[in-house]
């Protein structure tokens, strides 16, 4: 019997997942949404990423250096992160507010492995070395996406310090690969057709980086954070001339680019809105909530769909699919 090939970017997933059930911890934390809502989404995220991992780990120690091969790969493998980065939320968000000492513990042990992750990415990247045209937005999941939401969930479990070191991992990151990812968007030919949902993570480093930046400051609004504000700006209207673009897709796994993405733009919006207390300001809210659930569950409708249908896992190579038919 051929194992399936678990894809890397499968970890996308429940990490969308638990950019939803942030959104609504926040909403929950503002007043405005009832607790349970966000115990749901964060236990069903545990579930999915569990799954995920259990079938991707099965899927590795069937066959030797398919581990090693994922992590060298220059299209997949900064998805790896995200198998780390993920528990490291839900710890925060889910477990801490129960188990004040368990999450900590979780959440630092996510933290170290995260960061370990990302040196040796940054080093693999080094040593490839790497072809310009290789590089896609997810190459911010690994140390910009990895640093910022390690400072967000160390400054949740009560670490300030520690918070502050990633902040600066994760700010510094992004200021250097986001001038390399932006450069090889402007300057070289379009991303292949699996990888352009990648284009929602540009509006996700401003917007991760002011949810970290919340978190340590305590949603003061700022002249930092108005800054953080004004790039994360740029970024979700750069998208509407994208839109073209993103209708003519289909649904592949990589469309989870998407739900992390606008959940933390939703997210960073609720603060501003709940800073501001515009009239009106919980129609806004409720608005937000809406758009950001209704395109997460969208998402994943349609996965359950492809699931059901057979047609999210990659197809086994001929050789592999001829030797399952003899056995």
């Amino acid at each position: 019997m051929v194992t399936p090939r678990i894809p890397l970017n499968f970890f996308g997933m429940p990490f969308g997942l638990a950019g939803l059930a942030e959104l609504w911890v926040t909403a929950g934390r503002q007043g405005h949404a009832p607790g349970t809502v966000a115990d749901v989404l964060l236990a069903v995220a545990a579930l999915v990423w569990l799954s995920t991992l259990v079938g991707y780990l099965r899927y590795v120690a069937g066959g030797r250096g398919r581990l090693m091969a994922d992590l060298t790969d220059t299209v997949a493998g900064p998805f790896a992160s995200l198998a780390l980065i993920t528990p490291m939320l839900l710890a925060a968000q889910g477990l801490a507010p129960h188990a004040e000492s368990a999450g900590r513990i979780v959440v630092d042990v996510f933290i170290v492995l995260t960061v370990l992750l990302g040196g040796w990415l940054t080093g693999q990247w080094i040593y490839g070395p790497l072809v310009l045209d290789h590089l896609h937005p997810g190459y911010f999941l690994p140390t910009v996406a990895g640093g910022l939401l390690a400072a967000a969930s160390a400054a949740e479990v009560g670490q300030q310090r520690l918070a502050q070191v990633m902040l600066g991992l994760g700010l510094v990151c992004w200021l250097i690969l986001g001038s390399m990812i932006l450069a090889r968007l402007l300057f070289r030919p379009r991303l292949a057709t699996p990888l352009v949902p990648t284009l929602a993570i540009e509006v996700a480093p401003a917007a991760v980086a002011s949810l970290a930046y919340f978190a340590i400051d305590g949603d003061r609004v700022d002249a930092f954070a108005a800054g953080l504000a004004g790039y994360g700006l740029l970024m979700v209207l750069a998208q509407l001339r994208l839109l073209p673009l993103f209708r003519s897709l289909k649904f592949t796994p990589s469309t989870w680019s998407f739900t992390f993405s606008w959940a933390a733009v939703g997210a960073v919006t609720l603060h501003w809105i709940e800073s501001g207390r515009p009239a009106g300001h919980l129609t806004y809210t409720y608005l937000v909530l809406a758009a950001v659930s209704a395109l997460v569950g969208a998402v994943a409708v349609r996965t359950l769909i492809a699931l059901g249908r057979r047609q999210l896992l990659p197809k086994p190579p001929p050789q592999a699919a001829g030797s399952a038919a003899d056995n």
